[in-house]
Formats: C-alpha cells, structure tokens, sequence
C-alpha cells in the first residue's frame, strides 16, 4: 500500500518558512515583500484559487492586493494596469490569474509583465532562464513538485522519471528539474504509442494532463513514486486527478492525493517566488 505524500501539510511548513523570512527582511529592509494578484471576470474556478492566494499571503505576513477587473476590460487597459505595478517600487510580485477572456491575448500579458516581478514564472526571460541553468523564477507547480519529492528523501540520480503532459506550465519544466537532478527523463503525452508501457518504465511518474483516471494501477511500475497534478471532475462531479488512485495505491510507494497533493503546494511556492522576487530586486 503506498504512503500518502501529504501536500496540504508540507505546504504549511513551507509558508511557515516565508512567515519567518517576511519578519527577517522587514527588520532588514523596512518593509514587507508585496504580491498583487490581478483577476480578470468572474471565472468560479479562478476565484477560489485568487482567494486561497490572498489567503496565503496574508498567512506568512507579507502585504497583498487583489485587483479585480471586469471581463469585458480591454486588452489595452489590462496591460496599462501591468505597466503601473511594474513601475511601482513597492510591488514585488505580479500575478495574473489564468485563464484570461478570449479578447485578450495571454501571451502578450505574460510578456508585459516584469521578468523580476513575475512570481508565475512564465516570462520568456525565466523560461530561457530555466533551461539554460541560470538565476530565474521557477514555475510554481514544478517547484512544488520537487519539494514533494525532496520531503521523502528521494535521490532522484540514475532514476527514470516519466512525465505525462507537455505543457509550457508543468510538463517542460518540470521535466528540466529532474533533468537538473540527473534523472533520465522521458515526456509522454496524448501521442505516445502505448502509454502504459512508457509508464511502467518510471521510478517516478509525474501526469499533467487533465483527464481523469488517465493512468490506473496496471501502468504504474510496482514501487514507483507517483505525483499526480490533475485537477479534474469526475462522473459524480467529485475532484479527482489523472491518476485513479483506488487501483495506483497499491502498486505505488508514495503517491499525492488529490485534492490535498500538489495543489496546496503550487500556492506555497508562490510564496516562495514573491521572497525570491523581493530578494532579486533589492540586488
């Protein structure tokens, strides 16, 4: 039976941490780290997140803004607004919550914000950053996962990580973390030929996909360590994840819920992402 790798708890330690570093780098510099979290319409599922983000924020200390503007704002006023925060000495970190409506362009948004502000990672100067080994902002999610890793100390050198998905926002950088690592790292996706056997390959299996119980208990190589990051609904209406977890339980070592896994973890190393961002700008 595998052990649960439990997120929501590691993720308390880890803003736990920030709480403290807040109180250091006020003594020291004056002032508390600043995050502004801009939501755009009144998407329910982007509401929860921008909450439990604000929410996070509040726990570990440091100053918060939420910033909601209605969805038919103009692609020209989102960007101006950016701008202003960029240029604010007092703001830290910016994050945009996604999805954004369909008249505005996401990646124009992404760019627009400041490379040392963008707590999310996904500006083309961390991405480069990212790849090439160089001092950047690590996506969110892809660093928690490596945090969930690291708590049971994993030695992820020599092993072979399968990672299911190949997005801009997990699949790929975290697939360069574990390559960082010196794991052997092979990405699958909705066109790999036998997913199951690709996936009874991995010492440690990572799904990003979206669909649920994409993967069960005969793809999974008994012993593995598996982290699931879907966020998805099942015929019941029930949160689950791309891994059906009754049937994986058995065959894996250590495996994360969902909810409870990586969830909890991507808003605590946001936290950790706005300290980096402060940090970085005092320099």
């Amino acid at each position: 039976m595998g052990q649960i790798i439990d997120g929501k708890a590691l993720s308390v330690v880890v803003k736990d941490e920030v709480k403290a570093e807040v109180a250091e780098l006020e003594a020291k510099y004056g002032r508390k780290p600043c995050l502004v979290v801009i939501i755009v319409g009144e998407n329910p599922a982007s509401q929860v997140y921008v909450r439990n983000k604000v929410k996070a924020a509040a726990y570990t200390g440091m100053e918060s803004q939420l910033i909601e503007l209605p969805a038919d704002i103009s692609e020209e006023a989102l960007l101006g607004k950016i701008v202003e925060l960029n240029n604010d000495p007092k703001v830290d970190g910016i994050l945009v919550q996604l999805p954004l409506p369909k008249h505005i362009d996401e990646e124009k948004v992404i760019d627009t914000i400041s490379r040392e502000k963008d707590v999310d990672g996904f500006h083309p100067g961390n991405v480069a950053g990212l790849w090439l080994g160089k001092d950047c902002i690590v996506p969110c999610t892809p660093a928690g996962i490596m945090r969930l890793i690291d708590s049971i100390g994993y030695e992820l050198k020599g092993k072979n990580a399968v990672v299911v998905g190949r997005s801009n926002i997990v699949g790929k950088p975290v697939a360069k973390l574990l390559l960082d690592r010196h794991a052997t790292v092979t990405i699958a996706h909705s066109r790999t030929a036998d997913l199951g056997a690709v996936c009874r390959t991995a010492d440690v299996l990572i799904t990003a996909v979206g669909k649920a119980g994409l993967v069960d208990g005969s793809m999974i190589k008994p012993g593995a360590i598996v982290i699931d990051v879907g966020m998805n609904r099942n015929a019941e209406g029930k949160l689950c994840g791309d891994v059906d977890f009754a049937s994986a339980e058995p065959v894996a070592s250590w495996i994360t819920p969902v909810p409870g896994g990586v969830g909890p973890m991507t808003i605590a190393m946001l936290m950790k992402n706005t300290i980096h961002c402060f940090l970085s700008r005092q320099k």
